[in-house]
């Protein structure tokens, strides 16, 4: 399979590239860091500068490697979580902007698959949502 792993080079990121790679896979690992892409290439991935937040660019490099599906690994958290307050809008950012752009990318490349991680925690400043507590919420 074909994969297009945005944030490739994070925490998570670093640690699936050669996992999926050792699978089988081809990989192509979305760095916004030049620097990083020597590590990636080490990893056994094709390593894609570009900024998320670039959406043409985005999309030109997802469209380009014609992936079968995107991994979506981006976030924008600091190493120091007494940092985390302050890191609150620019995550928040990665998640609306980011994400967006990375699925009309994964569209237009014609991806099958699209896989997001996720949170375990309200951002700060969102809304928290009533879910139902009896009967059923999904049908």
């Amino acid at each position: 399979m074909r994969i297009f792993m945005a944030g490739a080079s994070g925490v998570i990121g670093i640690r699936l590239t050669p996992l999926l790679v050792g699978a089988g896979h081809t990989v192509a690992g979305m760095t916004r860091s030049p620097g990083k892409a020597q590590t990636l290439r080490e990893l056994g991935a094709e390593p894609i500068v570009c900024d998320v937040y670039d959406a043409g660019r985005l999309t030109d490099a997802v469209v380009a490697f014609r992936p079968d599906a995107v991994i979506h690994q981006l976030t924008d958290l600091p190493d120091d979580v007494a940092d985390l307050p302050s890191s609150g809008a620019a995550n928040s950012r990665m998640r609306t902007e980011g994400t967006r752009n990375l699925i009309v990318a994964a569209g237009a490349a014609g991806a099958s698959r699209f896989v997001a991680q996720s949170i375990a925690w309200r951002p700060a400043g969102r809304m928290s949502r009533s879910f139902p507590t009896t009967g059923s919420c999904c049908r």
